[in-house]
């Protein structure tokens, strides 16, 4: 196993070019969340000319919607949603210099190619853990589309928050090549 590569963000070029597919992270300063309905009011503010109501340029989004939080907490349970929600509206996005973007499950080939494209990564953050997750975030405030409630973008503050890099800015794809090495062995 790769040793853990310590992530201070916000991202740049440099940085995750520096990341390779399978390579275990930890996050330390600022992300974005946003989920389907974020990101579809981003890419159509984008199409009719608008300015964004955040910066995308470096930054890392993150897939969650995350709990309320309770009394004495600064969040609740955030856990990651299905990446491939956003995949219809991450190469705009990307386009946007968007670097970073985290979640569960595989991408598709058209938001790959998009990576490849404009030299972004992706991160992989673990399932069935919001709550673990939740006590990594330090800080959290909503900073856009409020009327989403969960969904609404968050600005995070985050300390040594585990990830690994699933698909890298080459293509390098760990879902892939855990397919592949499960094929070999027969399984």
């Amino acid at each position: 196993m790769e040793a853990v590569q310590r992530v201070d963000l916000p991202l740049t070029p440099q940085k995750v070019r520096e990341l390779q597919a399978g390579t275990p992270v930890r996050l330390f300063g600022e992300i974005l969340t946003a989920r389907d309905a974020a990101h579809r009011r981003m890419v159509q503010a984008l199409s009719r000319g608008e300015e964004l109501p955040v910066l995308l340029k470096n930054t890392l989004i993150y897939y969650t919607g995350p709990c309320p939080a309770r009394k004495g907490e600064v969040i609740g349970a955030a856990g990651p949603t299905t990446s491939s929600r956003m995949d219809t509206y991450t190469p705009r996005l990307l386009a946007e210099g968007l670097l970073g973007m985290m979640g569960k499950g595989d991408r598709s080939p058209a938001v790959i190619e998009a990576m490849k494209e404009y030299g972004a990564v992706y991160l992989a953050a673990p399932g069935g853990a919001g709550a673990l997750l939740a006590g990594k975030i330090t800080r959290a405030a909503a900073v856009a589309y409020e009327d989403l409630g969960p969904e609404a973008v968050f600005r995070l503050e985050v300390a040594d928050f585990p990830a690994v890099v699933a698909i890298d800015i080459f293509g390098n794809n760990l879902y892939r090549r855990g397919r592949r090495k499960y094929a070999r062995s027969g399984g």
